[in-house]
């Protein structure tokens, strides 16, 4: 029973709190607690409640709920929309009435089943793949789009050219729009450009700036052009910046004067030019400020770019490389990992099934070319013919809520940390994101009261929980709008590949280690600089039908009910405010720091689940009396000034020395569970 004392405590007048009471009480008899919080989420609740009440409201519809059947839903598709949804149609087609059987029969047959997808997405080729699988050399070999030619930038730009391709975004709220039109036009006169200055085919271009409607631009007209981009987060310091441009071989960078964040200016051309790379084409800023002059050889992004609007696209074998970003490395050395013209096809299906993007949705994904969701923004948004909203500064304040909602948002991605930003501050209190159709989540690991938060924001929307990585080209799990939504939980593996879960035996468990099962579209088969059998295949156990499997490194939990809940890494990587990175990397910088003598970094989730925090154990150099706190503030300049000014130390413990094994492996397991065993519960 819902108290209308209590409401009035949790901040409603007494009208208000009698009325919401009477409202929930009549829509709450009969039927399921499920089917009694869709009515009252649909006519009772509003965004406008303070979320406190929201939160009460749900103890008191589900204080029954049996907690066998898994976490209780707090979104259920509506019939009409799993029967128009792209996976509903899909099914349908298929002869599918549930996602499961849907699921088994996209990996069973992959020939039938990416067949329809590319058919449905409307992929061009100039010459259409023989076939669309290739096992001869193996589930670790296998070649996708065997015989096919193409450039997957000709399927970005099937929508109407009077279309918005790109919303852009200010904290003045200014917005403008570049059309499908005018974006190809200038991903043209780019690749036209780039052809003057001698681009050779596969050569490779970094790409070091922020995501604007130039930077599209600039990474679609080098994969057009025959190139491949080398995408390199505008956050890393120049020596990080050095360290990727010499393992992709990138001799020409393209880069901007400076871009602003949380108000700050961020002199990128300076960072570049420390980073010692050879050539750059240089934007103009965002500040606004006079532009310093360039480096001898250095140009100007108006002179690159001439006024030839026309580009015939230089047509590729489908596993021709197009991009090269960046994953951690469990050594230290980031993992360069290359996409081909093959990988932009597993966005774009994420993106049709998973996300039902359709044509005309606006996509709003606060990222950057240097993460892979920034890529799958460009493809998965373009294939489908949506719209691509970019906001100019930090997504953390009112200002990005507002664009939300004048830019018509209607898929907003998102990673935990960010929201919960939002939830702390209350800055989006009173924003109208009605024409949100769906939020996704990605990036680390969730906290349900905080996704519930985000859910009422938009008067209860499902959020698409979204698990992969680079080396996946999106997602290996993931949730669909036709299934019932429990907050921070998946509601299975992605179409088109599959996982096993095992425990520290290696059996199959509810709760262990992911693995997935090869082959799949979109898996990487090469890295530039490691071995790639060794990092993903080697001494992987078979699994449970004897097949190969492949390393991966997620935790997952199976909960009653059929749905999954991430619980973090099981090797020594860690998502920091959604950058995944590897304890040896920050380890790596940090051990440079004067005085420090050794240092370990662990991740570790906050009480009640959530995104990881920093937690470092470092052995200093007594001398100097520096207290912790006076490390602490020493060792955040380091990772600023070296790593990435995005990474923040929640906690440092000074020791005498750390715990290793035998072999003298830093024991960083053990260090996690001291750790977590002197937290408050």
């Amino acid at each position: 029973m819902i108290s209308v004392k209590r409401l009035q405590e949790l901040g409603l007048d007494q009208p208000s709190a009698a009325r919401l009471a009477a409202q929930a009480a009549a829509l709450s008899a009969g039927d399921s607690p499920a089917e009694c919080w869709r009515r009252i989420t649909a006519s009772a609740l509003t965004p406008e409640h303070p979320f406190e009440v929201h939160q009460y409201v749900r103890d008191g519809v589900f204080r029954d709920w049996d907690a066998g059947r898994g976490p209780p839903p707090l979104w259920q598709p509506d019939p009409d929309l799993a029967a128009t949804s792209n996976l509903g149609r899909a099914m349908r087609h298929a002869g599918f009435s549930d996602y499961p059987g849907f699921h088994r029969w996209s990996v069973a047959d992959p020939e039938a089943f990416w067949r329809l997808t590319l058919e449905t997405l409307g992929v061009r080729f100039r010459e259409p793949p023989v076939r669309m699988l290739d096992r001869s050399g193996g589930p670790r070999a296998a070649v996708w789009l065997p015989g096919a030619r193409l450039n997957i930038v000709e399927s970005c730009f099937q929508a109407d050219p009077a279309a918005r391709a790109i919303v852009s975004g200010s904290a003045a709220g200014r917005l403008t729009t570049v059309t499908y039109g005018e974006l190809r036009a200038l991903a043209n006169r780019v690749s036209n450009g780039l052809i003057r200055l001698g681009l050779a085919p596969g050569e490779a271009v970094a790409i070091v700036m922020d995501l604007r409607a130039e930077s599209l631009a600039a990474y679609l007209g080098i994969i057009q052009a025959g190139g491949v981009a080398v995408s390199i987060a505008e956050s890393f310091a120049p020596p990080e910046i050095r360290r990727r441009l010499e393992i992709a071989g990138a001799r020409l960078a393209v880069t901007t004067f400076d871009c602003v964040r949380g108000g700050r200016v961020l002199p990128m051309y300076d960072k570049v030019i420390q980073s010692g790379a050879f050539r750059a084409i240089v934007l103009e800023g965002q500040s606004g400020a006079a532009s310093p002059p360039l480096r001898p050889g250095d140009l100007h992004w108006r002179e690159v770019l001439g006024d030839n609007e026309a580009f015939d696209a230089r047509v590729c074998p489908a596993g021709d490389w197009i991009n090269v970003l960046f994953s951690s490395g469990t050594t230290g050395e980031p993992k360069a990992i290359p996409w081909s013209h093959v990988t932009p096809l597993k966005c774009a299906m994420d993106g049709h099934y998973h996300h039902d993007l359709r044509p005309g949705d606006v996509v709003c994904w606060p990222t950057s070319l240097g993460w892979m969701m920034g890529p799958w923004l460009v493809f998965a948004t373009l294939i489908n013919r949506g719209t691509i909203a970019l906001f100019e500064e930090a997504p953390t304040g009112r200002a990005f809520g507002a664009f939300v909602a004048d830019a018509g948002v209607t898929l907003l991605g998102v990673v935990p940390s960010l929201v919960r930003q939002w939830r702390a501050s209350g800055c989006m209190k009173g924003l109208d994101w009605s024409r949100i159709r769906a939020f996704s989540s990605t990036g680390e690991c969730s906290n349900p009261d905080d996704m519930h938060y985000l859910m009422h924001l938009a008067g209860y929307r499902p959020i698409i929980e979204y698990c992969g990585g680079t080396e996946i080209g999106g997602g290996y799990i993931a949730g669909t709008v036709i299934q019932p939504h429990a907050p921070s939980t998946f509601t299975g593996p992605a179409l088109g590949g599959d996982f096993v879960i095992l425990d520290d035996d290696h059996k199959p468990a509810d709760s262990g280690e992911v693995f997935l099962i090869p082959p799949a579209l979109g898996l990487s088969n090469t890295l530039l600089n490691a071995d790639h059998d060794g990092c993903y295949y080697a001494e992987t156990p078979a699994g449970p039908n004897g097949e190969p499997l492949r390393r991966h490194g997620d935790q997952m939990q199976r909960l009653p009910g059929g749905g999954y809940r991430a619980l973090g890494r099981a090797d020594d990587t860690m998502n920091l405010g959604g950058i995944k990175v590897a304890s040896a990397q920050i380890e790596r910088v940090l051990a440079g720091a004067p005085g420090v003598r050794e240092v370990a970094a662990i991740a570790v989730a906050p009480p009640g689940g959530g995104p990881a925090r920093l937690v470092l154990y470092a052995v200093v150099d007594p001398a100097g009396g520096r207290s912790a706190d006076e490390w602490r503030g020493t060792l955040q300049q380091v990772l600023h000034d070296d790593l990435n000014p995005l990474f923040k130390i929640a906690d440092l413990r000074l020791v005498d020395q750390l715990p290793r094994t035998a072999s003298n492996k830093v024991m960083r397991r053990q260090l996690r569970a001291e750790y977590e065993a002197s937290q408050p519960r």
